[in-house]
Protein backbone atom coordinates (compact mmCIF):
# COMPACT_ATOMS: atom_id res chain seq x y z
CA UNK A 1 0.00 0.00 0.00
CA UNK A 2 1.11 3.09 -0.62
CA UNK A 3 2.00 6.27 2.15
CA UNK A 4 -0.44 8.55 0.99
CA UNK A 5 -3.34 5.54 0.65
CA UNK A 6 -1.81 4.37 4.35
CA UNK A 7 -2.72 8.12 5.87
CA UNK A 8 -5.72 8.38 4.41
CA UNK A 9 -7.04 4.88 5.60
CA UNK A 10 -5.77 5.75 9.12
CA UNK A 11 -7.27 9.21 8.78
CA UNK A 12 -10.58 7.71 8.67
CA UNK A 13 -10.01 5.11 11.49
CA UNK A 14 -9.12 8.18 13.53
CA UNK A 15 -12.54 9.73 12.57
CA UNK A 16 -14.48 6.77 13.30
CA UNK A 17 -12.22 6.26 17.22
CA UNK A 18 -12.89 9.87 17.80
CA UNK A 19 -16.60 9.30 17.11
CA UNK A 20 -16.87 6.38 19.64
CA UNK A 21 -15.03 8.45 22.54
CA UNK A 22 -17.22 11.11 21.79
CA UNK A 23 -20.98 9.34 22.20
CA UNK A 24 -19.57 6.83 25.11
CA UNK A 25 -18.09 9.91 26.93
CA UNK A 26 -21.47 12.18 26.13
CA UNK A 27 -23.91 9.05 27.17
CA UNK A 28 -21.61 8.13 30.43
CA UNK A 29 -22.02 11.45 31.96
CA UNK A 30 -26.11 11.67 31.41
CA UNK A 31 -26.15 8.40 33.26
CA UNK A 32 -23.50 9.98 36.18
CA UNK A 33 -19.92 8.58 36.26
CA UNK A 34 -20.68 7.52 39.25
CA UNK A 35 -23.56 5.01 38.10
CA UNK A 36 -22.55 1.44 37.17
CA UNK A 37 -23.50 2.27 33.38
CA UNK A 38 -21.78 5.72 33.53
CA UNK A 39 -18.36 4.03 35.03
CA UNK A 40 -18.75 1.49 32.53
CA UNK A 41 -18.81 3.91 29.56
CA UNK A 42 -16.70 6.27 30.92
CA UNK A 43 -13.93 3.27 31.41
CA UNK A 44 -14.93 2.06 27.16
CA UNK A 45 -14.32 5.72 26.20
CA UNK A 46 -10.56 6.01 27.74
CA UNK A 47 -10.51 2.74 25.75
CA UNK A 48 -11.16 4.50 22.93
CA UNK A 49 -9.01 7.02 23.42
CA UNK A 50 -5.89 5.19 23.37
CA UNK A 51 -6.99 3.65 20.13
CA UNK A 52 -7.10 7.36 18.57
CA UNK A 53 -3.54 7.92 20.03
CA UNK A 54 -2.27 4.83 18.37
CA UNK A 55 -3.82 5.73 15.39
CA UNK A 56 -2.40 9.66 15.50
CA UNK A 57 1.02 8.66 16.24
CA UNK A 58 1.28 6.57 13.67
CA UNK A 59 -0.12 8.98 11.02
CA UNK A 60 2.45 12.11 12.51
CA UNK A 61 5.19 9.52 12.45
CA UNK A 62 4.18 9.07 8.37
CA UNK A 63 4.27 12.77 7.94
CA UNK A 64 -0.01 12.90 7.76
CA UNK A 65 -2.16 15.61 9.41
CA UNK A 66 -4.83 14.10 11.23
CA UNK A 67 -8.44 14.89 10.78
CA UNK A 68 -9.93 15.89 14.17
CA UNK A 69 -13.62 15.81 13.12
CA UNK A 70 -15.15 12.80 14.05
CA UNK A 71 -17.19 10.17 11.74
CA UNK A 72 -21.05 10.03 12.47
CA UNK A 73 -21.65 7.79 15.35
CA UNK A 74 -25.19 5.47 14.16
CA UNK A 75 -27.27 4.54 17.00
CA UNK A 76 -30.57 4.22 17.51
CA UNK A 77 -31.83 6.70 20.73
CA UNK A 78 -35.62 5.22 21.47
CA UNK A 79 -34.26 3.81 25.04
CA UNK A 80 -31.27 1.88 26.55
CA UNK A 81 -31.83 -1.12 24.95
CA UNK A 82 -31.92 0.04 21.43
CA UNK A 83 -28.83 2.58 22.06
CA UNK A 84 -26.92 -0.43 23.79
CA UNK A 85 -27.88 -2.27 20.61
CA UNK A 86 -26.36 0.32 18.20
CA UNK A 87 -23.40 0.11 20.41
CA UNK A 88 -22.98 -3.68 19.77
CA UNK A 89 -23.65 -2.97 16.00
CA UNK A 90 -21.12 -0.60 15.88
CA UNK A 91 -18.04 -2.30 17.59
CA UNK A 92 -19.03 -5.40 16.12
CA UNK A 93 -18.69 -4.19 12.46
CA UNK A 94 -14.91 -2.91 13.29
CA UNK A 95 -13.67 -5.94 13.87
CA UNK A 96 -13.34 -7.32 10.49
CA UNK A 97 -12.79 -3.67 9.46
CA UNK A 98 -9.87 -3.42 11.11
CA UNK A 99 -8.56 -7.29 10.33
CA UNK A 100 -9.11 -6.71 6.82
CA UNK A 101 -7.14 -3.62 6.86
CA UNK A 102 -4.37 -5.34 9.04
CA UNK A 103 -3.97 -7.71 6.28
CA UNK A 104 -3.23 -5.12 3.76
CA UNK A 105 -0.44 -3.42 5.62
CA UNK A 106 3.41 -4.72 6.08
CA UNK A 107 4.48 -2.60 8.63
CA UNK A 108 4.77 -5.10 11.72
CA UNK A 109 3.71 -2.28 14.08
CA UNK A 110 0.56 -0.97 12.21
CA UNK A 111 -0.47 -4.34 11.74
CA UNK A 112 -0.60 -5.63 15.11
CA UNK A 113 -2.05 -2.09 16.06
CA UNK A 114 -5.02 -2.78 13.73
CA UNK A 115 -5.64 -6.40 15.07
CA UNK A 116 -5.30 -5.40 18.62
CA UNK A 117 -8.36 -2.23 17.83
CA UNK A 118 -10.23 -5.45 16.28
CA UNK A 119 -9.77 -7.30 19.06
CA UNK A 120 -10.55 -4.95 21.75
CA UNK A 121 -13.59 -4.05 19.58
CA UNK A 122 -14.50 -7.30 19.90
CA UNK A 123 -14.44 -7.12 24.04
CA UNK A 124 -15.96 -3.60 23.72
CA UNK A 125 -19.09 -5.50 21.65
CA UNK A 126 -19.41 -7.98 24.51
CA UNK A 127 -19.42 -5.52 27.57
CA UNK A 128 -21.84 -3.77 25.78
CA UNK A 129 -24.03 -6.94 25.36
CA UNK A 130 -23.56 -7.76 28.79
CA UNK A 131 -24.84 -4.38 30.25
CA UNK A 132 -27.99 -4.51 27.52
CA UNK A 133 -28.91 -8.12 28.63
CA UNK A 134 -28.77 -7.06 32.40
CA UNK A 135 -31.09 -3.96 31.99
CA UNK A 136 -34.68 -3.75 33.89
CA UNK A 137 -37.52 -3.54 31.97
CA UNK A 138 -37.80 -0.01 33.36
CA UNK A 139 -33.89 0.77 32.26
CA UNK A 140 -34.36 -0.85 28.91
CA UNK A 141 -37.35 1.05 27.98
CA UNK A 142 -36.04 4.33 29.48
CA UNK A 143 -33.68 7.01 28.34
CA UNK A 144 -30.47 8.52 29.77
CA UNK A 145 -30.58 11.87 31.54
CA UNK A 146 -32.74 13.78 34.06
CA UNK A 147 -34.76 17.07 34.69
CA UNK A 148 -32.76 20.32 33.86
CA UNK A 149 -32.27 21.90 36.88
CA UNK A 150 -29.47 24.23 36.32
CA UNK A 151 -30.67 28.03 34.56
CA UNK A 152 -30.21 27.97 31.04
CA UNK A 153 -27.84 30.40 30.03
CA UNK A 154 -25.32 28.51 32.96
CA UNK A 155 -25.95 25.66 30.84
CA UNK A 156 -24.99 27.51 27.94
CA UNK A 157 -21.69 28.63 29.85
CA UNK A 158 -20.30 25.42 30.66
CA UNK A 159 -21.05 24.31 27.04
CA UNK A 160 -18.44 26.95 26.14
CA UNK A 161 -16.23 25.96 28.73
CA UNK A 162 -16.22 22.20 27.46
CA UNK A 163 -15.65 23.45 23.74
CA UNK A 164 -12.74 25.80 24.88
CA UNK A 165 -11.27 23.06 26.87
CA UNK A 166 -11.97 20.01 24.40
CA UNK A 167 -9.92 22.21 21.60
CA UNK A 168 -7.36 23.06 23.55
CA UNK A 169 -6.95 19.07 24.73
CA UNK A 170 -6.62 18.29 20.64
CA UNK A 171 -3.87 20.96 20.27
CA UNK A 172 -1.86 19.56 22.90
CA UNK A 173 -2.54 15.71 21.84
CA UNK A 174 -1.57 17.04 18.07
CA UNK A 175 1.56 18.54 19.33
CA UNK A 176 2.51 15.61 21.25
CA UNK A 177 1.83 13.39 17.93
CA UNK A 178 4.30 15.82 15.62
CA UNK A 179 7.05 16.00 17.65
CA UNK A 180 6.84 12.46 19.00
CA UNK A 181 10.81 12.08 18.46
CA UNK A 182 11.16 15.19 21.11
CA UNK A 183 10.92 11.89 23.68
CA UNK A 184 10.06 13.46 26.93
CA UNK A 185 9.00 16.86 25.53
CA UNK A 186 6.53 14.81 23.77
CA UNK A 187 5.47 13.09 26.92
CA UNK A 188 5.12 16.08 28.55
CA UNK A 189 1.95 17.31 25.96
CA UNK A 190 0.33 13.77 25.90
CA UNK A 191 -0.13 14.10 29.74
CA UNK A 192 -1.60 17.46 29.73
CA UNK A 193 -3.92 16.72 26.80
CA UNK A 194 -4.92 13.45 29.28
CA UNK A 195 -5.37 16.00 31.97
CA UNK A 196 -7.43 18.40 30.13
CA UNK A 197 -9.96 15.59 29.23
CA UNK A 198 -11.36 15.35 33.09
CA UNK A 199 -10.88 19.03 33.18
CA UNK A 200 -13.84 18.76 30.29
CA UNK A 201 -15.55 16.13 32.36
CA UNK A 202 -16.04 18.82 35.14
CA UNK A 203 -17.91 21.24 33.02
CA UNK A 204 -19.34 18.64 30.89
CA UNK A 205 -21.30 15.85 33.80
CA UNK A 206 -22.92 18.70 35.32
CA UNK A 207 -23.96 19.60 30.92
CA UNK A 208 -25.12 15.89 31.25
CA UNK A 209 -26.27 15.25 34.77
CA UNK A 210 -29.19 17.60 33.48
CA UNK A 211 -30.34 15.66 30.71
CA UNK A 212 -28.64 17.74 28.30
CA UNK A 213 -26.19 15.73 26.22
CA UNK A 214 -22.81 18.26 26.18
CA UNK A 215 -21.65 19.01 22.50
CA UNK A 216 -18.16 18.86 20.82
CA UNK A 217 -17.12 20.82 18.36
CA UNK A 218 -13.50 20.38 17.05
CA UNK A 219 -11.93 23.94 15.47
CA UNK A 220 -9.39 24.08 13.15
CA UNK A 221 -6.59 22.61 15.51
CA UNK A 222 -3.10 24.55 15.00
CA UNK A 223 0.17 23.89 16.07
CA UNK A 224 3.70 25.98 15.03
CA UNK A 225 5.85 24.99 12.49
CA UNK A 226 8.47 24.82 14.85
CA UNK A 227 8.80 22.83 18.31
CA UNK A 228 9.33 25.89 19.92
CA UNK A 229 6.22 27.87 18.17
CA UNK A 230 4.09 24.85 19.01
CA UNK A 231 5.24 25.26 22.72
CA UNK A 232 4.29 28.86 22.70
CA UNK A 233 1.11 28.37 20.97
CA UNK A 234 0.71 25.49 23.88
CA UNK A 235 1.29 27.40 26.52
CA UNK A 236 -0.78 30.70 25.29
CA UNK A 237 -4.11 28.40 25.05
CA UNK A 238 -3.14 27.37 28.91
CA UNK A 239 -2.42 30.75 29.97
CA UNK A 240 -5.69 32.14 28.33
CA UNK A 241 -8.46 29.28 30.04
CA UNK A 242 -6.07 30.07 33.49
CA UNK A 243 -7.78 33.79 33.12
CA UNK A 244 -11.19 32.72 32.04
CA UNK A 245 -10.86 30.30 34.97
CA UNK A 246 -10.05 32.75 37.50
CA UNK A 247 -13.16 35.41 36.53
CA UNK A 248 -15.67 32.44 36.95
CA UNK A 249 -14.44 32.24 40.16
CA UNK A 250 -16.07 35.32 40.98
CA UNK A 251 -19.50 34.21 39.05
CA UNK A 252 -22.41 34.39 41.64
CA UNK A 253 -24.16 31.73 39.98
CA UNK A 254 -21.22 29.46 39.89
CA UNK A 255 -20.52 29.89 43.15
CA UNK A 256 -23.93 28.14 44.18
CA UNK A 257 -22.92 24.97 42.95
CA UNK A 258 -19.99 23.48 45.79
CA UNK A 259 -18.89 20.69 43.70
CA UNK A 260 -18.08 22.80 40.74
CA UNK A 261 -16.54 24.92 42.93
CA UNK A 262 -13.84 22.97 44.15
CA UNK A 263 -13.13 21.52 40.81
CA UNK A 264 -12.33 24.84 38.71
CA UNK A 265 -10.20 25.36 41.71
CA UNK A 266 -8.17 21.90 40.95
CA UNK A 267 -8.10 22.66 37.49
CA UNK A 268 -6.49 26.07 37.99
CA UNK A 269 -3.80 25.06 40.23
CA UNK A 270 -3.47 22.24 37.03
CA UNK A 271 -3.37 25.07 34.54
CA UNK A 272 -0.71 27.19 36.61
CA UNK A 273 1.53 24.26 36.88
CA UNK A 274 1.13 22.93 32.68
CA UNK A 275 1.97 26.73 32.08
CA UNK A 276 4.90 26.45 34.08
CA UNK A 277 6.09 23.71 32.83
CA UNK A 278 5.51 24.51 28.81
CA UNK A 279 7.59 27.87 29.87
CA UNK A 280 10.32 25.83 31.54
CA UNK A 281 10.08 23.68 28.45
CA UNK A 282 10.28 26.85 25.84
CA UNK A 283 13.16 28.27 28.00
Amino acid sequence: MKKKDLIEMLKKDMKDEHAAIIRYLVHGWMEGEDTPIGASLISRSREEMWHMHWLGMIICKLGGTPDFNPAPYPYDPTNRSTIFKSYVEYEEKLIPHYNSEAEMVSDPHIKRVLQREAWESAIHARKFQRIHDKLSPEMASSSPGAEMELPGEFIVMLQKEVTSKYNEMLQHIYASWKFQKNGLAGWTLMDQAMEKMKQIAHFAEDIGSNGIPPVFKPSKIEIGKTYKETLKKAADSVLKSFKRHQKLTKDPEFNKHGGMVINLDLTLQQEKYQAEELEDMIK
